[in-house]
């Protein structure tokens, strides 16, 4: 699946599959321009670590076009490239994605040249975005045993890459090698991405899925139906502690308390080594209604206050390996995420 973000020339906007309509609609969310890209991050639109960063590319770009339009016009773009690398807190892709592009804004471009440039710097980290999560797959296929029940909490694939995914890249690349591989996948409350995304995607290429209710993961591991956790990242700080969606530190306790391996699967874009550790990476707070509501039925009383993180922190210490591109990293992390970015 590489069709859910995708660059139409002919009308110069970026096209995004609208993943908050899924599994039952499959629509399209078109971004003219670069609020338009700001709207559809922040709305979750489109959602991911990898996809959000390949998204503020194009987004990039399509400010520059914008900015063509203004006499001041580096002014007019740096403040919508920083609307851009905003839109959401977490994920580090976004900004790495938007400080990529400001590399090779060079004083002697002019704004024509430089979207020009953009333009080709989007469509090629599209590219490479697909092959790392294929090599990054096929590394993690060799940590998954034959006949794996696999459990994965929310959605790291191919609709939160540019193609083939993380943690699912991980279970399509086991799955080509051993079809008697079976996934779990965790609803993910508020936002339900694994009932609706993981489910959606799995079910589509007739990988074995079963959808499971959040506050089951404990039962299902202490009956024995899981034998390894897989998951992805929306930022990896430096000592290895790790964001991902909410209710991934939950089922990273319950896995080492039933003796289960649990992974995360990131490309090297997802580690951050200038973030010491967890409790430096902000975690967004989203707006209450995606709790109080289930689409457009209320379910809790008027005026009951909610938590609505979308993500919280794993330590490092209940990880068992890191699954990157570039080969699988373990502990201690300080030292070998620090030697994967010397040798990179």
């Amino acid at each position: 699946m590489e069709y859910h973000i995708r660059y139409d020339a002919a009308q110069e906007a970026l096209v995004l599959l609208d993943q908050r309509l899924l599994p039952t609609r499959e629509e399209f969310f078109v971004c003219r321009g670069s609020e338009d890209i700001v709207a559809a991050l922040a709305a979750m639109v489109v959602r991911g670590a990898p996809a959000i960063g390949v998204t503020a590319a194009w987004g990039c770009m399509l400010a520059a076009l914008e900015a063509a339009q203004e006499a001041d016009w580096r002014t007019v773009l740096e403040g919508r490239l920083e609307r851009i690398a905003s839109a959401r807190p977490t994920a580090v892709n976004l900004r790495w994605a938007v400080d990529r592009m400001r590399r090779l804004w060079t004083p002697d471009l002019s704004v024509t040249r430089l979207a020009a440039a953009w333009r080709a710097e989007a469509a090629a980290m599209q590219q490479q975005d697909i092959a790392c999560n294929r090599a990054l797959g096929a590394f993690g296929a060799q940590l998954v045993p034959r006949g794996a029940r696999i459990m994965t909490h929310c959605n790291a694939g191919a609709l939160a890459t540019a193609g083939y995914g993380t943690a699912l890249g991980v279970i399509r690349a086991a799955w080509e090698r051993d079809t008697s591989i079976t996934v779990i996948a965790n609803e993910t409350r508020p936002f339900l991405q694994g009932a609706r995304l993981t489910a959606y995607e799995l079910a589509g290429e007739g990988i074995p899925v079963r959808v499971a209710c959040d506050n089951a993961c404990a039962l299902l591991m202490r009956q024995g139906l899981v034998d390894c956790v897989v998951l992805g990242a929306d930022r990896i700080a430096a000592n290895g502690d790790t964001a991902n969606k909410i209710g991934s530190y939950g089922v990273a306790l319950l896995a080492q308390a039933h003796g289960i391996p649990f992974y995360v699967a990131a490309p090297l874009s997802t580690l951050d080594p200038h973030t010491p550790d967890g409790a430096a990476i902000p975690i967004e707070e989203r707006e209450a209604r995606e709790v109080t509501h289930m689409g457009d039925a209320q379910i809790t009383p008027d005026g009951v206050p909610v938590f609505n993180f979308a993500f919280d922190v794993t330590p490092a210490r209940l990880i068992a390996a890191i699954i990157t591109e570039k080969g699988l990293v373990r502990p201690p992390y300080d030292t070998a995420i620090a030697g994967l970015f010397a040798r990179s």
